[in-house]
C-alpha cells in the first residue's frame, strides 16, 4: 500500500466516525422537548429551562453543520490526492423541516396512521379535561380550531358553570385548542382575586382562606370529580396572598389549573349574580394587573 492510499484510509476511517447520526437523534429529542415545552409555556412566565434547551439546540445544529463542512473538505482533500472514488462522504442526514415550511409534495400522499400513543400526545389537553371532569375520553372529539381567544373560551366555561351542566362544560373545554386552554390560567386568577373581594368585601387574605375553600371546594369537586385536591388549595392560597402549600408527590398536570381557575371564575361569577364582564382583562395600572404581575413572578 502506497502512502498516499494509506493517508486516503485514515482520512476515510476519521470522516466515518464523526458522530452526525447521533447529532442527529439528539437535535430529533431536542425538537420533541421543544414541541412539548411550548405548552408549558402558556401557563407560566417563568422560562423553565426553555433559554437553556433553545441554546443547546444551537449548539447541536451548528456542531452538526461543522461536521458536515469537514466530511465535504475531507472529500475534496481525497479528490485531490486521487482516491475520489473511495472516499466519498455519507449522505447528509435528512433535515428537519417546520411543517408549515415543507412544500406539498406533487400528488396524494399517503399518511401512515397514527398510533394510539401519538393520538394522545396530540389530544393530552382534551385527554386531561376528560379526566377532570369524569367523562369518556372520545377519539372524534377535535379541537374547534376557530376559537383563538381564551377570553371566549372563559365565558363559555363559565355557561357551564353555571347551568350546574358537567356535560356542557366538558364540551367546551374539551373543543378548545390547547394553547388556548392554556390561556385561562393567565386570565382568569386576575378576575378570581376581584371577585372573592367583592364576595368578601375586602381584599383576600390569609384569614378568608376557610371561608373560600366552603365558598368554592364542594361545588369545584362536584363539576371537577377528577381533580387532584392540591390544586385547588394552591389557586386559593395565591388569591389570599398565601405562600402555596409545600409540593409533594407528583407535579400537577399544565391544564389543571387552568381549568380550575375558569371553573372558580364562574362559581363566584354564579354567587355574586354576576355576568363576566366584556373584557375580562385587568385594568391598565390597576390591582388586577399587579396581582397578574405578581402571580408571573410567583411562577
Amino acid at each position: 500500500m502506497s502512502i498516499i492510499e494509506d493517508v486516503g484510509g485514515q482520512v476515510r476511517a476519521a470522516s466515518e466516525e464523526f458522530p452526525v447520526a447521533l447529532l442527529g437523534q439528539a437535535l430529533e429529542k431536542f425538537g420533541l422537548a421543544a414541541e412539548r415545552l411550548r405548552w408549558v409555556r402558556q401557563e407560566s412566565a417563568n422560562p423553565m429551562g426553555v433559554p437553556e434547551l433553545s441554546a443547546a439546540t444551537e449548539h447541536a445544529e451548528s456542531a452538526g453543520y461543522a461536521l458536515r463542512v469537514a466530511q465535504e473538505q475531507l472529500s475534496a482533500y481525497l479528490a485531490a490526492i486521487g482516491l475520489a472514488g473511495d472516499g466519498a462522504p455519507p449522505p447528509r442526514p435528512e433535515q428537519r423541516a417546520p411543517r408549515h415550511d415543507t412544500p406539498p409534495e406533487a400528488g396524494p400522499t399517503a399518511v401512515p396512521p397514527e398510533s394510539a400513543q401519538q393520538v394522545r400526545m396530540r389530544r393530552w389537553w382534551s385527554v386531561r379535561v376528560a379526566e377532570l371532569t369524569g367523562g369518556r375520553e372520545d377519539a372524534d372529539d377535535e379541537p374547534d380550531e376557530r376559537l383563538h381567544d381564551p377570553r371566549e373560551l372563559l365565558r363559555r366555561v363559565v355557561g357551564g358553570v353555571r347551568a350546574g351542566d358537567r356535560d356542557r362544560l366538558r364540551t367546551e373545554l374539551r373543543r378548545a385548542p390547547a394553547d388556548v386552554g392554556l390561556g385561562m390560567a393567565a386570565l382568569a386568577p386576575p378576575l378570581l382575586r376581584e371577585l372573592a373581594g367583592e364576595l368578601l368585601g375586602h381584599p383576600p387574605r390569609a384569614a378568608d382562606l376557610g371561608r373560600l375553600r366552603g365558598e368554592l371546594g364542594g361545588r369545584v369537586r362536584d363539576l371537577l370529580p377528577g381533580l387532584p385536591p392540591p390544586v385547588l388549595e394552591t389557586l386559593l392560597t395565591r388569591v389570599c396572598r398565601m405562600p402555596p402549600p409545600r409540593a409533594s408527590g407528583e407535579p400537577p398536570h399544565a391544564a389543571d389549573s387552568a381549568v380550575t381557575a375558569g371553573v372558580a371564575t364562574g362559581l363566584l361569577l354564579a354567587r355574586l349574580g354576576r355576568d363576566l364582564p366584556a373584557h375580562s382583562e385587568p385594568r391598565p395600572g390597576g390591582a388586577g394587573q399587579k396581582q397578574a404581575v405578581l402571580w408571573s413572578l410567583k411562577d
